[in-house]
């Protein structure tokens, strides 16, 4: 059924756009049939830089291999470090395409069709980086299959209170599940491709992909319940993702950890990461892929409104670790949290309010909602700030620990600064090829907006 999103003075897609000249424009981006380059340049210049950044994330790794986990800063007491806090803050940036992909879905939300595609492409590219850090914290990452529900050659089963296993299932969960939704919902474009190709090894390309999709309306009858399912699944699982994530820390006995809140305030700061992320790819891919019709400023303004509200909860979330801590009894957790105020640590924690708190209060205007010269720099400092927060919640948590002889510190040393670095290129490299072979615009639900329902 088609959805009025052509009137008005903020509507949702610009309204001389049809359902043909959608998916004209779309397919030229990607097939690029006037023979033209085969990516424009800015595409090259960021896949060169993103490469560079894989190759020191590549050193890193080999390195790791050869030398062992001594090349990191982890030490007793801080016997976790750069590897744990980014694969929490990989896996809460993967959030961001799940929330708007299917519950805004499962809401019937009519500005979630021109993100979709762009939000679950961001939530595969971070799970993968999120991925590769249990894996080498493990010490023996060739062994990772070890966490697996299998009993080894002494007849031990895997230690399902480690919180290890929990992280295992968790993203495995998770990632199969993304992979599936994603790819599902991708199959009636993969079609559309397939049929406008001009070029042999796009039609075999997109053919192989599109899995026999012809569009019948056998096809269509399966698909529609099918997907519904899918974003119901979905839904769920991401929150059920980052409250296990919580619990990994709630279930330990370190100081600032042992807390209920964890689990809600770990799915607050995933959506406070995820739309941030989102938000800070559109801005500028929108104009590079001449997307603004379908992407406009009413797209803008709302995940603005989200990740303000998202700020709001971190902040409830922060607010009530505090009250949580100094109304508690235990000494140990506010000597641990005076340390995070005016310690070592200090610019961390406040690092985190201003860039988590106070800057995404700008926000409120609807002006400045659609400054992008405002509104980049704004979620840049959300994840900069939500990257800050992870590590004042692990390190400083592990550096004040309940005995005072075994306090210490933790230095981050180069070969982690590089591996972080090249999870970034990893993640960059990935969306960008994505953005060349893959359209970014769902483009059979778009049709469907603008009346041409299948």
């Amino acid at each position: 059924m088609a959805v009025d999103v052509t009137q008005g003075n903020d509507p949702l897609i610009y309204p001389q756009e049809t359902p043909a000249s959608l998916t004209e424009r779309v397919c030229v981006a990607t097939l690029r049939p006037d023979g033209g380059m085969w990516a424009p340049m800015w595409w090259w210049m960021c896949l060169g830089v993103a490469l560079l950044l894989v190759g020191m994330g590549v050193v890193s790794v080999a390195w790791l291999f050869y030398a062992g986990l001594g090349i990191w800063g982890i030490d007793w007491p801080v016997a976790w470090g750069f590897d744990i806090l980014n694969y929490v803050w990989w896996i809460a940036i993967a959030s961001g395409g799940t929330f708007i992909s299917a519950l805004f879905f499962l809401l019937r939300a009519p500005w979630r069709t021109s993100l979709n595609r762009l939000a679950e492409s961001l939530t595969l590219c971070a799970a993968l980086c999120a991925a590769i850090f249990p894996i080498l914290h493990l010490g023996r990452p060739q062994f990772f299959y070890w966490l697996f529900p299998y009993p080894n050659t002494m007849g031990l089963w895997a230690q399902f209170r480690s919180p290890l296993v929990w992280d295992f299932f968790a993203i495995l969960a998770y990632v199969t599940c993304s992979i599936l939704f994603w790819y599902f919902g991708l199959l009636p474009d993969l079609a559309t491709l397939r049929d406008r190709a001009q070029r042999r090894w796009q039609q075999v390309f997109y053919g192989v992909l599109a899995l026999g999709f012809r569009g019948s309306a056998r096809q269509w009858r399966h698909y529609h319940p099918v997907y519904g399912v899918l974003a119901a699944l979905m839904a769920p699982l991401v929150v059920s993702v980052h409250s296990i994530v919580g619990m990994d820390f709630a279930g330990g006995a370190a100081t600032g950890w042992h807390s209920t809140e964890f689990p809600p305030f770990f799915v607050f700061g995933a959506a406070l990461s995820g739309f941030a992320i989102v938000l800070l790819v559109i801005l500028p891919l929108r104009p590079a892929l001449g997307l603004e019709p379908y992407i406009t400023d009413r797209h803008v303004d709302v995940l603005g409104r989200l990740l303000l509200t998202s700020s709001l909860c971190v902040a409830y979330a922060y607010v009530m670790d505090v009250f949580s801590t100094f109304y508690g009894p235990d000494q140990a957790d506010r000597t641990m949290f005076a340390f995070r105020l005016h310690g070592l640590y200090a610019p961390v924690y406040w690092g985190t309010i201003i860039l988590n708190i106070v800057f995404p209060q700008l926000l409120w205007w609807r002006a400045i909602r659609l400054k992008s010269a405002v509104v980049w720099p704004i979620c840049l400092g959300v994840l900069i700030g939500m990257w800050l927060e992870r590590f004042q919640i692990i390190v400083t948590s592990l550096a004040r620990t309940q005995l005072v002889s075994a306090w210490g510190q933790y230095t981050p040393t180069v070969w982690e600064w590089s591996l972080l670095c090249g999870t970034i290129g990893l993640f960059l490299t990935t969306f960008l090829l994505l953005v060349r072979f893959i359209p970014m615009l769902a483009m059979a639900e778009m049709r469907a907006m603008l009346g041409d329902d299948p």
